[in-house]
């Protein structure tokens, strides 16, 4: 997919500041520090739209990227993070989870994992969290360049008997480093929004 024009739209909290033009929603949701900015930037071709930090836990709202009017990237804040306050990490969830049950225009949660460590307590919680909404979702298997290519296959296998994934799962290696299986992920997000 070619991407003209993608913006940045809003930073939301509440409900009441979601965009309101019903374009569909493809979500990202991850640790934090595990590269869902960097994961939009590589799909669209933009060095920084989405902004990276190497400090884990700058995103505190729900961040709407416009892709060309056709449908919005939504970075979720990252879970996990253990420099946040008790009372912030409850704060972040409660609107994270209110986003996620409440908003229709929801077509594919894309869970980012770290392909080079088995999921983290967390991860499988929201695995577990995102296979209940009953929504479509995929994991991308994050930082593929990171491991040798011989490894990859099997990497994803230990991240899908860990989280003991449906048969039907898709799970893609991915590495915004060597944009290499860029085009997995945009035949799965392709699929979604054509739909």
């Amino acid at each position: 997919m070619i991407i003209k024009n993608p913006k940045f739209e809003i930073s939301a909290v509440s409900p009441k500041q979601y965009p309101q033009n019903h374009l569909p929603e493809i979500v990202l949701a991850g640790k934090s520090n595990v590269g869902k900015s960097s994961f939009i930037n590589t799909l669209i071709n933009r060095k920084n739209l989405a902004r990276t930090s190497s400090e884990p836990g700058k995103t505190r709202q729900i961040n709407f990227y416009n892709i060309d009017d056709i449908f919005y990237f939504v970075d979720l804040p990252g879970y996990g993070y253990s420099k946040m306050s008790k009372e912030e990490q409850v704060k972040v969830g409660q609107f994270i989870e209110k986003y996620l049950s409440i908003r229709e225009n929801i077509k594919l949660i894309i869970l980012i994992l770290d392909i080079r460590h088995k999921p983290t307590e967390d991860d499988k919680l929201m695995y577990n969290y995102i296979k209940a909404t009953n929504l479509p979702f995929i994991i991308i298997a994050n930082k593929a360049d990171k491991i040798a290519v011989t490894k990859v296959d099997e990497a994803v296998e230990e991240i899908k008997k860990e989280l003991k994934t449906l048969t039907e799962t898709i799970v893609i290696p991915f590495s915004s480093e060597r944009k290499i299986y860029s085009e997995k992920a945009w035949k799965e997000i392709s699929n979604i929004i054509m739909e």
